[in-house]
């Protein structure tokens, strides 16, 4: 019952303001706007919600630092029990920073250059799941010439196209046993499978439909030791969105695992599914406009402080502390402070009549929210902050100017 409770909470809601216009207000006036505002309660009930809903006793959870490399944010999920799940040597630098020991660490990447590989085993990464035959050489050589009694743990990303889709990563089981002679030839194993559904992915069949087809492709590993089911778990963005069946998955995959005559490990790695509902942008209103009955929102952010909408969702649930039950509703496009034609925070929305001064929250950007701003246009990035029962601190400093000169050189 507790982890039906659990799904029934990660289901969307409808949108509503995450606390009072009075911490809105000195949230700006502290930190200036727009500011990204991370809520850790949210974090550490999804973190619990996730974790109780995957009952194989052999799990272990990383978070998907690709959506939010903010050491702040990271350090929850490290006291929380969690590992890190990098995509690069920055991923890593970052993790070490938040105090993940190497171990805890998966690297599931590609392209890696001789420098870089030999930096990711220097700090000692744990695992590494690579995706290609040419980054499995590549590794073996770096690992035999590096002087150290470090092994890493190593494993394949899976390209199968009948279960991964038409994908540039990975290798084909019929490239396993090239692959199995690379990594004996190095005097290492191959001892796990990757296999990644995709980014944003909701429907929880897109994932359980494939655990037999990849457990017996696993299986082609003489040395298989664990399976690493990968991320790209989806957040439903629309307040009718129903979020990933985490319990439902949970299920599948202990009864599927526990019933194998071998005793395997299993990794997953939740990223936007653990961390996009956690923040908030706030931002000020600097100018209203009508066209015939639409409302023209103008604002003191940009698109560039947002995710690439086109890659990781084109839509955000925005709210404004003007809303209350009598208050008519206006068909309102939200837009930014650039003459970019395509600066649009939210198109059609519902809000009331607002006024130069309000104040908008744009939800659901904990995931690729910082992550992905730019100085697009040249403007200098928000400041990040956290809030822990009503209490708030900074976690990253507002740029100023002088940000967009940092490296510059000229005479």
């Amino acid at each position: 019952m507790e982890n039906l409770k659990s799904v029934q909470s990660l289901t969307k809601t409808l949108p509503v303001v995450p606390f009072s216009e009075e911490m809105a207000q000195e949230l700006l006036a502290i930190y200036g706007s727009p500011v990204y505002v991370y809520q850790s309660q949210k974090i550490q009930d999804t973190i619990q919600q996730i974790t109780n809903a995957l009952i194989y006793p052999q799990t272990r959870l990383c978070f998907a630092s690709v959506t939010n490399g903010n050491v702040a944010l990271l350090q929850i999920f490290q006291q929380a029990g969690w590992g890190l799940h990098s995509n690069t040597p920055g991923d890593v630098y970052l993790g070490l920073k938040a105090g993940f020991n190497p171990k805890q660490i998966v690297y599931s990447g590609s392209n890696l250059s001789r420098a870089e590989m030999e930096q990711m085993l220097d700090w000692q990464v744990g695992n590494f799941n690579l995706d290609s035959l040419a980054q499995l050489e590549l590794l073996g050589d770096v690992w035999q010439n590096c002087n150290s009694d470090f092994t890493p743990l190593l494993g394949l990303r899976l390209n199968l196209p009948e279960i991964t889709g038409d994908s540039r990563i990975g290798v084909h089981p019929a490239e396993f046993p090239q692959a199995i002679a690379l990594a004996q030839s190095a005097k290492l194993k191959l001892s796990g499978l990757h296999f990644y559904r995709g980014t944003g992915t909701n429907a929880t069949t897109a994932f359980t439909q494939v655990i037999d087809p990849i457990i017996r492709t696993a299986q082609k590993l003489p040395d298989w030791e664990y399976l690493d089911f990968g991320g790209g778990f989806g957040y439903p963005y629309r307040m009718e969105g129903v979020a990933f069946d985490w319990v439902l998955f949970g299920n599948e995959l202990n009864q599927k695992l526990s019933s194998l005559e071998r005793q395997v490990n299993l990794i997953i790695e939740p990223g936007r599914a653990a961390i996009a509902s956690a923040a908030l942008l706030l931002a000020k209103v600097i100018s209203v406009k009508w066209q015939e009955e639409k409302q023209i929102i103008g604002t003191d952010t940009s698109i560039a402080n947002l995710a690439v909408l086109s890659v990781h969702g084109g839509y955000r649930e925005i709210v404004s502390w003007q809303n209350s039950s009598d208050a008519k509703s206006h068909l309102t496009d939200v837009c930014g402070n650039t003459t970019y034609s395509r600066d649009y925070l939210g198109k059609n929305c519902q809000l009331p009549a607002l006024q130069i001064g309000d104040i908008i929250g744009i939800l659901d950007v904990g995931a690729y929210g910082y992550a992905m701003s730019s100085h697009f246009l040249h403007r200098p990035r928000p400041a990040e902050v956290l809030l822990t029962n009503h209490q708030h601190r900074l976690i990253r400093q507002r740029e100023d100017y002088s940000a967009l000169l940092q490296n510059q050189v000229w005479e």
